[in-house]
């Protein structure tokens, strides 16, 4: 079974990399190891978490699920945008759900075959899909492939995380800065949302 992101080994020696991580370690433990099936569904819960609280992500999908049932292309596709305003999701992102839902059913995107591809291959697949940018692909491969160098430069957490740990906020000193932290930078990225909801009292459940 292939490495998860959060492992002993990469923790070593990214916090030896690093000693701001050492310090994140010392005073919150190791990040959870943040992992979702790969699938439609995973890919939607991600769709609707674009701007979000996760809390109020995740309580919109748990009310989508609930409304039909079986969370698969076909059922969103079906849906009247009356009924998608009813389970609280704004026109855009049901616009987002039925473009998924669509390329998956066209057979033009298939989420579970895309750990077989690289890096490059899985970030022109998702974002073809409409409502699918570069947050939303890297927070999947993230997430749900698991993949051990991904770092989500335009994230909000981590753009205020490495403000208040580094003093930086353009893109390019941040990238500048992760770019020590390869080829551990999913792992990077874990530890700096972990921080940032523990220093807020938030979880990461979503």
């Amino acid at each position: 079974m292939e490495t998860k992101i959060v492992n002993p080994e990469a923790i070593k020696t990214l916090i030896s990399k690093d000693s701001v991580f050492f310090e994140i370690n010392n005073r919150y433990g190791a990040p959870p190891n943040w992992e979702r099936e790969p699938g439609f569904e995973s890919l939607s819960k991600i769709i609707l978490g674009q701007q979000l609280s996760l809390a109020s992500a995740k309580a919109h999908f748990i009310k989508l699920k609930n409304y039909i049932s079986i969370f698969n292309p076909q059922n969103i596709l079906s849906l009247t945008d009356s009924e998608m305003r009813d389970c609280q999701i704004s026109r855009q992102k049901a616009s987002y759900l039925r473009a998924l839902a669509k390329a998956v059913v066209d057979g033009e995107l298939i989420p579970e075959s895309l750990g077989k591809l690289e890096e490059e291959e899985i970030r022109e697949q998702l974002t073809s899909v409409k409502g699918i940018g570069n947050w939303t692909a890297e927070v999947y491969m993230l997430f749900c492939l698991q993949l051990k160098d991904i770092f989500p430069v335009t994230d909000i957490a981590i753009i205020h995380t490495m403000r208040e740990l580094y003093g930086v906020s353009s893109r390019e000193e941040i990238v500048a800065i992760s770019d020590n932290w390869r080829p551990f930078r999913s792992l990077s990225t874990y530890y700096l949302w972990h921080f940032y909801l523990n220093k807020r009292g938030r979880s990461g459940d979503f």
